[in-house]
C-alpha cells in the first residue's frame, strides 16, 4: 500500500464511553466483518472473559480496516485499540507514539472527565492529531450540545468539528470514517529503503509461535528471511511469520515503512521483546533507536502464596505462563513465617493486581492466599548505601536508616461542585498536599492533589466514589519520591512477630493505624485454649495491645463438696497447663488476618 493511503490512529476514551462499541461499528461499516461475524460476538478487539465483564480493555489490540473515501481511493486504516485503565498507562503511550491520529471519544451523558484529560494530554504530547466524538447521542439524557461546547473549548477548535455518533446504532460512523482520511496525516518518513526500525506497542505469547510481536514499521521493511535485533534486549532472531490483524491474524509476504501488523518471532519469553522496544535488522542497523522505550515500573506490591504449601510449584508454573502473556508483572520468590512459601509480586497498580489475582484462580485454577498491598519504599542508609525495599518487614533497622522515602503520586479529579467539602475532608485524611482549582464548567471544578501511593492503594477510589455517589472521576500518575517520617509497625502475636503483617506508616499515624489493625484482628483470629496477647509494636516500643480470651473450661464442674484447698489444686494446675500451653502453642492465622488491613476505618 502507498504509504500516502495509510492511516494509523487509536480510539482514546474514559472507561465506559463506549470505545470498544465504536471499534465494533468501525469494523463493521468498512465490511472488515460482516454482519453474521458481528452478531456472534460483540466487542470484537476485547477478546478476554475478564474483558467482557468488567467492561473494561485490558490488552492492546489492533486491526487492519480498508475503506473507500469520498474521492474514490481505497486507504488502510490501522486501529490500534489501547487499554482503557490508567493503570496501564505506558501502554497506552507506547500504542499513542505508533499511530498519527487519535479520535477522543467522550459520552454525550457525562461529559469530559478525568481520564479523558490524561489521555488527550498523552496524545497531545505525541504530537497527534485529535478528531473529538460525542457518543450516545441516541440516548435520552444526552447533552449533545454542550458536550461538544465543552470539547471544542478544550482543543481550541470550531464546534461544527466534533463528530456525533451513535456507536451502538451506527449514526454517523461513515462521517467519522471520512474524517479520519481527511484529517488525519499518512505516516511520516516512510522510506521503505532505509534500515528497518520497528516499534513494539505490545504483545502475547503464542506456544507454537514464540513471541508475537504487535509493531508498527517507521522505516524499512520486514520479511520472513530478515534477521531481527532487539536493540534494548539484544535479543537476535528469524521471524516464524509476519502478517496484519484482520482482526484474526493474517499471514503476508512483508511489511513494509508505515504499516502495522505483527511479527511471530520464535522468543520464548516478552521479556526479550518488551512493549517500546526498536526491532531492527541485524545486517543493517539504523543510527539509534526510536525513542521512548523504558521497561514498566511496578508501583504496588503484594504476596500471593497458595492456600496449601503443596501447591507451590504449581502457582511458580501459573505465574510463569501468565508472565508470558504479561510481561509488566514482576514476581520473585518469599518466604513467611506465617505463610511459608510463595511469591512477592509487582503490579502497575490495583486494578492489575485485580486482574493478575482473577486470570491465576480462573484460568490456572489457583486457590490463593493474597497479602494487602503495599508500594516500594527507597531508603537511605547511613553508610551513603541506597535500597530500594517492597515490603514492610524488609525494612532495615531504625539505627542503620538515615532518611526513608515513598512515592507520591500527582491525583486529578473532575467532581460536581457540591461534592468539593467531602473530597477535601478524604484528602485531608489521606495526608495530602492540595495544588489547585480549576473551573471547568458551572456544574464542575478539576482539583489536583499530590497524595503518598501507600495512602491510596486501598480505599481512596472507593470513598471519592461513596462521597460523590459515583459523579466524580479519578486519574493519576507517579510524581517523585520524597522523604517522610515514616516508621515500621510490627504486629506480634503471641509475642511472634508476623511479617506479613507489618506495615509502613507516617509516625503520626502509628498509634491509629496499629491500635485499628489488632483491634480488627482480634475479631477474626479464632480463640485458643489460652490466652492470645496481639500487640502492635514500633521501635521497640509497644503501641497498643489486645487479647483474644482463652475458652475456657470448667474444672470444678466435677468438683463439688469437700475443702476449699481441693478447688484451689484444681485450678492451680489448670494454670500450670495453660502456661505451658501458651509457651508452646501455635496460633493458626485465617487469611481474613492478612486483609483486615483492608477493612481498616478512619472515620
Amino acid at each position: 500500500m502507498d504509504p500516502s493511503r495509510i492511516r494509523n490512529f487509536s480510539i482514546i476514551a474514559h472507561i465506559d464511553h463506549g470505545k470498544s462499541t465504536l471499534a465494533d461499528r468501525l469494523l463493521e461499516v468498512t465490511g472488515t466483518l460482516d454482519a453474521r461475524q458481528m452478531a456472534a460476538q460483540t466487542q470484537v478487539l476485547d477478546s478476554m472473559d475478564l474483558e467482557k465483564e468488567k467492561g473494561v480493555t485490558i490488552k492492546a489490540s489492533a486491526v487492519q480496516m480498508h475503506w473507500r473515501a469520498a474521492d474514490g481511493e481505497v486507504y488502510e486504516l490501522n486501529l490500534i485499540d489501547t487499554p482503557g485503565h490508567v493503570d496501564f498507562g505506558y501502554e497506552v503511550s507506547r500504542a499513542l507514539a505508533a499511530c498519527e491520529g487519535a479520535v477522543l471519544v467522550v459520552d454525550a451523558t457525562q461529559g469530559i472527565e478525568a481520564q479523558t484529560l490524561a489521555n488527550l494530554y498523552l496524545a497531545l504530547e505525541n504530537d497527534l492529531e485529535v478528531i473529538p466524538v460525542i457518543n450516545k447521542i441516541d440516548l435520552v439524557t444526552a447533552q449533545v450540545e454542550q458536550v461538544s461546547t465543552e470539547v471544542a473549548e478544550l482543543l481550541g477548535i470550531p464546534v461544527g468539528e466534533v463528530v456525533a455518533v451513535s456507536a451502538k446504532e451506527g449514526t454517523n460512523v461513515a462521517a467519522l470514517l471520512q474524517a479520519i482520511v481527511e484529517r488525519v496525516p499518512p505516516p511520516d518518513l516512510a522510506d521503505e529503503t532505509a534500515p528497518l526500525q520497528a516499534m513494539i506497542f505490545d504483545s502475547h505469547y503464542d506456544s507454537y509461535k514464540g513471541v508475537i510481536a504487535y509493531v508498527r514499521l517507521r522505516e524499512g521493511r520486514v520479511d520472513r528471511n530478515t534477521a531481527l535485533l532487539m536493540m534494548a534486549t539484544g535479543a537476535k532472531t528469524e521471524p516464524v511469520e509476519v502478517g496484519v490483524f484482520t482482526p484474526g491474524m493474517t499471514p503476508v509476504a512483508e511489511l513494509s515503512a508505515g504499516e502495522v501488523g505483527y511479527i511471530a518471532t520464535g522468543l520464548k519469553s516478552v521479556r526479550e521483546a518488551r512493549v517500546g522496544d526498536t526491532i531492527a535488522d541485524q545486517r543493517r542497523l539504523p543510527a539509534a533507536p526510536l525513542p521512548g522505550y523504558k521497561p514498566a515500573k511496578p508501583m504496588v506490591f503484594a504476596s500471593l502464596y497458595p492456600s496449601e504449601a503443596d501447591d507451590y510449584a504449581n502457582l511458580r508454573d501459573a505465574l510463569e505462563k501468565l508472565q508470558l502473556n504479561d510481561a509488566s508483572l514482576t514476581f520473585v520468590p518469599e518466604t513467611s513465617q506465617a505463610l511459608q512459601f510463595g511469591f512477592r509480586c509487582g503490579f502497575l497498580g490495583l486494578f492489575h493486581m485485580e486482574i493478575v489475582q482473577e486470570r491465576l484462580e480462573r484460568e490456572y485454577g489457583q486457590d490463593l492466599v493474597v497479602t494487602a498491598p503495599s508500594v516500594a519504599y527507597q531508603v537511605l542508609l547511613r553508610n551513603g548505601e541506597e535500597i530500594e525495599i517492597h515490603r514492610p518487614a524488609d525494612l532495615p533497622d531504625p539505627t542503620l536508616v538515615e532518611e526513608t522515602r515513598e512515592p507520591w503520586m500527582k491525583v486529578q479529579i473532575i467532581t460536581p461542585n457540591e461534592y468539593l467539602g467531602a473530597l477535601m475532608e478524604i484528602f485531608r485524611r489521606k495526608r495530602a498536599n492540595f495544588l489547585l482549582t480549576e473551573t471547568l464548567d458551572s456544574r464542575r471544578v478539576l482539583l489536583t492533589f499530590e497524595v503518598p501511593l501507600a495512602e491510596m492503594v486501598i480505599d481512596l477510589h472507593d470513598k471519592i466514589k461513596s462521597a460523590t455517589r459515583g459523579y466524580a472521576s479519578m486519574d493519576y500518575n507517579f510524581d517523585s519520591y520524597r522523604a517522610d517520617d515514616l516508621v515500621k509497625v510490627d504486629i506480634l502475636v503471641n509475642k511472634e512477630p508476623v511479617d506479613a503483617l507489618a506495615i509502613i506508616v507516617h509516625r503520626e499515624k502509628a498509634y491509629d493505624k496499629g491500635s485499628l489493625l489488632i483491634r480488627k484482628m482480634k475479631e477474626v483470629i479464632p480463640r485458643q485454649l489460652f490466652e492470645v496477647p496481639i500487640q502492635a509494636v514500633t521501635g521497640g516500643k509497644i503501641l497498643a495491645r489486645v487479647n483474644v480470651q482463652a475458652l475456657r473450661k470448667d474444672v470444678l464442674a466435677k468438683c463439688y463438696g469437700g475443702d476449699v484447698t481441693r478447688k484451689r489444686k484444681l485450678l492451680e494446675k489448670q494454670k500450670a497447663g495453660k502456661k505451658r500451653m501458651k509457651m508452646l502453642g501455635n496460633v493458626v492465622l485465617p487469611q481474613e488476618a492478612f486483609l483486615a488491613m483492608l477493612r481498616l476505618d478512619e472515620d
